[in-house]
C-alpha cells in the first residue's frame, strides 16, 4: 500500500507541477522514448543478473504490493512455534521432537503455524539446528557461531535483489540520455522543415532524459530501498530463531528462551511480553 501511495504522490507532484507551470501533458507522451529506456533497462537487468535473482526481484516487488508477511502476527506465530518445540523437548526429552523436525509437514506442532510453514528457507533453518541439537552435544558458542555464519550468508542472498534493482536505477538516467541523443539524431533530419517541427522533435528528445531521471530517482531507486527494508524484516526472523535456540541450549526455560528471541525483533513489529504470552496460551 505504501508503495502505491508513494508512487501516486510522485506522479501527482511532478505532473501536477508541470501542468500548473503551463506544460502540455501530450508532449510528455513519447512511447518510443519509453520503449528505448525501459527495453534497454530490462535487457541490461537480465544480462547483469542470474535467473534466480530476476525471479526474486519480481516476487519481492509483488510482496511489496501485497504486504510483507513478516509482521507482528508472523513473529508471534514464530515464537509460539519455538515455545511449543522447546516445551515438548524439555518435558519429553530431545528425542521426542525428532519426528516433528524430520517431517514438519506432518507435525501437529508445525501444522498449527501455516504462515511459518510457507517460509521454506526459515523452516529449514529451524529444523536443521533443532536436528543438530538433538544429534549431539555441540558447545553453545560453536552452535551460535555456525548460526551467525549462515545468517550472514542468508543476508547477502536477501539483499541481492535490492542491489540489482539499485544498479538499474543508477543506469536509468544514462539510458534516458541515450534516448535523448537518438532523438537529436532524428531531429537532424528536420533542419529544413522549420522551427516548429524542429522544436517538437527536440522536445520529444528531451523527454527521454526526463523519463530516465524520473524513473530512476522517483520509482526504481526507492523500490530498491523498499526491497532492502523487506529483506531486513525477514532477516530478523532468523536472528529471532538464533537467539531463542541459543538460549534454550544454554539451559533457559522455554518461556525465557522465546523472550530472548522476542528481544531480537524490531521494536515496531515486536509483540509485547503479555501479548505474546496470551498468544502462546491461546495456541
Amino acid at each position: 500500500m505504501l508503495l502505491i501511495i508513494g508512487a501516486i504522490i510522485v506522479i501527482a507532484s511532478v505532473l501536477g507541477g508541470y501542468m500548473l507551470h503551463g506544460g502540455n501533458l501530450l508532449v510528455l507522451w513519447q512511447p518510443t522514448e519509453l520503449l528505448i529506456i525501459l527495453g534497454a533497462a530490462v535487457g541490461a537487468f537480465i544480462i547483469a543478473n542470474p535467473l534466480h535473482t530476476v525471479k526474486e526481484v519480481f516476487s519481492g516487488v509483488m510482496r511489496l504490493l501485497t504486504g510483507s508477511p513478516f509482521n507482528k502476527s508472523y513473529y508471534m506465530d514464530l515464537l509460539s512455534l519455538l515455545y511449543e518445540i522447546f516445551d515438548k523437548s524439555r518435558k519429553q526429552g530431545v528425542m521426542s521432537i525428532e519426528e516433528d523436525i524430520d517431517n514438519p509437514e506432518a507435525s501437529e506442532i508445525f501444522s498449527r503455524y501455516p504462515a511459518v510453514m510457507k517460509s521454506k528457507e526459515l523452516l529449514a533453518f529451524i529444523t536443521d539446528y533443532l536436528r543438530i541439537i538433538s544429534a549431539g552435544n555441540m558447545a553453545t558458542h560453536e552452535l551460535e557461531g555456525m548460526m551467525e555464519n549462515e545468517i550472514d550468508s542468508r543476508q547477502r542472498e536477501l539483499e541481492e535483489p535490492a542491489h540489482a534493482v539499485n544498479k538499474i536505477a543508477d543506469a536509468l538516467p544514462g539510458l534516458g540520455i541515450v534516448a535523448a541523443v537518438l532523438g537529436i539524431v532524428i531531429t537532424m533530419n528536420f533542419l529544413t522543415e522549420g522551427p516548429e517541427r524542429i522544436g517538437l522533435s527536440v522536445a520529444a528528445a528531451l523527454v527521454g532524459t526526463f523519463l530516465g531521471i524520473w524513473m530512476g530517482y522517483g520509482f526504481v531507486g526507492p523500490t530498491s530501498i523498499a526491497l532492502e527494508h523487506a529483506a531486513k524484516y525477514e532477516l530478523k526472523a532468523y536472528e529471532c530463531v538464533k537467539s531463542a535456540i541459543v538460549a534454550t541450549v544454554s539451559g533457559q526455560a522455554p518461556q525465557m528462551a522465546i523472550e530472548f528471541g522476542r528481544k531480537a525483533l524490531p521494536t515496531d513489529k515486536r509483540p509485547g511480553f503479555q501479548e505474546l504470552n496470551d498468544h502462546v496460551r491461546g495456541k
